[in-house]
């Protein structure tokens, strides 16, 4: 399977995400040609702050590789990783990540930050972006406006009463 297939999979996760209320970032990891995990935020569901589609992913990774050196695999992610995420995945020693949409608010493999590059970190994990990147963008461009409208009908009835 190619990068692009890959990530039509990370899409189809993070779709899940959108219809149950979460951020709509979506994940898999792979070894070679083998699907590993798939996985989706679920931060709302669990109430759990870490619990992003990437960090998800390497905690069941580790459990089906039985160990946390996810050496040779490879995340693909809808959006690019926060800190958080881009610090665990570098401390993995996962061996690529290829997200799709950059995040110019969060992200940190170049967009606010570039923890990748760092070379104090010494990470070995090499970094791909921008596959699927406008598919991926418009489900977060989805997400983000009906949960503005949610939030403006919520308004309107509160200067009703």
């Amino acid at each position: 399977m190619t990068d692009t297939d890959w990530m039509r999979l990370a899409l189809r996760e993070a779709r899940l995400a959108l219809n149950e209320g979460e951020v709509p970032v979506g994940a898999v990891l792979v070894r070679g040609d083998t699907l590993l995990v798939r996985a989706h935020n679920r931060r709302e569901a669990l109430q759990d702050p870490t619990a992003h589609a990437e960090l998800i992913c390497l905690r069941e990774g580790g459990a089906a590789l039985g160990g946390w050196r996810l050496t040779g695999c490879t995340l693909y992610v809808t959006l690019e990783p926060c800190p958080m995420c881009a610090g665990a995945l570098a401390e993995s020693q996962l061996g690529s990540c290829v997200y799709g949409a950059a995040d110019p608010a969060k992200g940190c493999c170049g967009s606010v930050y570039d923890l990748p590059a760092d070379p104090l970190l010494r990470s070995a994990v090499t970094w791909r972006s921008g596959v699927l990147a406008e598919e991926c963008a418009q489900l977060l461009r989805v997400f983000f406006q009906q949960r503005r409208k949610r939030e403006d009908g919520r308004d309107s009835a509160a200067d009703g009463e």
